[in-house]
């Protein structure tokens, strides 16, 4: 396995465990990906989320990775996946969206 790739999915599991977000099955591909060091899809209902680091970066962006934040950054969006959906929603209820903010702010409670 490749030493970038391997040191991606330790972070992203190290920041999902301490967000508190072990329900979702989570999945990871090393594969090349337009305009991005590494990016995530969640399917909400189902709790699962795709996370992927970019592999072949040209040489001109080589300078600027950086594994670790790209794997607390694609955490990050796994935290408010929740909220987002909501928002995206045609039809959503005031309930909806302060019980997803209020489940983000429980758990950064417990970080800050």
């Amino acid at each position: 396995m490749n030493k970038d790739f391997a040191e991606f999915q330790s972070e992203f599991k190290k920041f999902q465990k301490l967000f508190g977000l072990n329900g979702y099955k989570v999945y990871f591909k090393h594969e090349e990906i337009d305009g991005a060091f590494a990016d995530i899809s969640v399917n909400q209902g189902n709790m699962i989320a795709t996370v992927r680091l970019c592999r072949g970066l040209p040489e001109e962006d080589k300078l600027h990775k950086d594994i670790k934040q790209s794997a607390k950054h694609e955490a990050l969006h796994l935290l408010l996946s929740r909220l987002v959906q909501n928002g995206r929603y045609r039809y959503t209820t005031e309930d909806e969206i302060s019980e997803a903010a209020e489940e983000i702010i429980h758990k950064l409670e417990d970080l800050i």
